[in-house]
């Protein structure tokens, strides 16, 4: 069991302390955050509901919106606390983060005001750019309080993205979290420099990324992948009883990915979609030139799962088409 791997920080706490504020057990706090402030004088704040159970057990961070424009990953973790999930808690602490990046969000965007993606700038600091001030509010004063993290995300632009799990299969606890999960495809990804995974294990707090759908647009899919997801984690951390989680029908482990990209510039017409298993030589889809009739199909070079495909309509030279696992084991089914 996942709660066997861990030693809880918050073991014998009664009262939790973040960001100077007292969080007593058995309620519900939601604590607000200073982030900094825009050139408008508007502050930018981070919103973290916390309940401490004051029971012993495992504290486990719920984190969106590290990229403000993937929105399905904010809405699973907005709907997991809509829903009430978290008031089935027996025992620990549950840190729920919706919308870090409350900048990228209002503007449609992955990034800060700065241009500077938060999920590269951590440990980050408290005195530096925008990126690097919200990626610190993390480091400093959210997971020391956290003994394993899930941070949720979706496709970037245009880029459709299967429910996945990322880890890193060096760290046990990762990969266990990965398991105990209700979706197809677990992916190993290796630690990012100055990505909040890497940041997360710097500290030792395990962490796993869960990717589903594409940014700017809400997919159903994605969001109840997602919402069992965490349901998946509390049951495996032994803080919830009575979450019913489907075991998947066939589970993946994806060891090693590649693209396919763009051979020539046009109107893309995918025929093969993100989910589907494909054999070398099979027909992808197409790109049809914009001025005439010339068509260049779409070849598999490999064989593998579709992990992710691009709904672009219209794509550049070298633009990414296709994410393949194309070495891959199966674990379940």
């Amino acid at each position: 069991m996942l709660s066997k791997l861990i030693t809880p920080k918050l073991h014998n706490i009664e009262e939790l302390i973040i960001d100077n504020e007292i969080v007593t057990e058995g309620k519900m706090h939601t604590i607000r955050i200073n982030a900094g402030m825009l050139p408008s004088g508007n502050r930018i704040n981070v919103f973290a509901h916390v309940l401490h159970t004051g029971i012993p057990g495992p504290s486990l961070l719920v984190l969106g919106g590290v990229h403000g424009n993937e929105i399905n990953g904010i809405e699973i973790v907005r709907r997991s606390f809509e829903q009430g999930i978290y008031n089935s808690i027996t025992c620990g602490t549950v840190i729920v983060i919706p919308l870090l990046n409350v900048y990228g969000f209002i503007n449609f965007t992955r990034d800060v005001s700065d241009g500077k993606d938060v999920n590269r700038s951590f440990p980050g600091h408290l005195n530096g750019s925008l990126a690097s001030r919200v990626a610190r509010i993390l480091t400093k004063k959210i997971l020391p309080q956290a003994d394993v993290a899930i941070d949720f995300h979706t496709g970037g632009s245009a880029r459709y993205n299967y429910p996945q799990i990322r880890y890193s299969k060096k760290d046990p606890v990762a990969a266990q979290m990965a398991f105990n999960t209700n979706l197809r495809y677990l992916i190993e990804q290796p630690l990012i420099r100055s990505s909040f995974r890497r940041a997360a294990s710097d500290m030792k707090v395990p962490a796993i990324v869960y990717e589903g759908g594409e940014s700017i647009r809400l997919d159903r899919l994605s969001i109840e992948s997602g919402i069992e997801t965490i349901k998946s984690q509390l049951s495996a951390l032994g803080m919830a009883d009575g979450f019913n989680v489907t075991p998947p029908a066939e589970q993946w482990i994806i060891h090693k990915t590649s693209w396919i990209r763009a051979s020539v510039p046009g109107l893309f017409i995918w025929s093969k979609k993100a989910g589907e298993v494909v054999s070398k030589g099979e027909k992808l889809g197409e790109i049809k030139e914009a001025f005439g009739t010339k068509s260049t199909d779409i070849i598999a070079k490999i064989d593998g799962h579709i992990i992710c495909h691009n709904n672009a309509s219209v794509v550049s030279l070298g633009d990414a088409l296709f994410h393949i696992g194309d070495e891959y084991s199966k674990v379940r089914g």
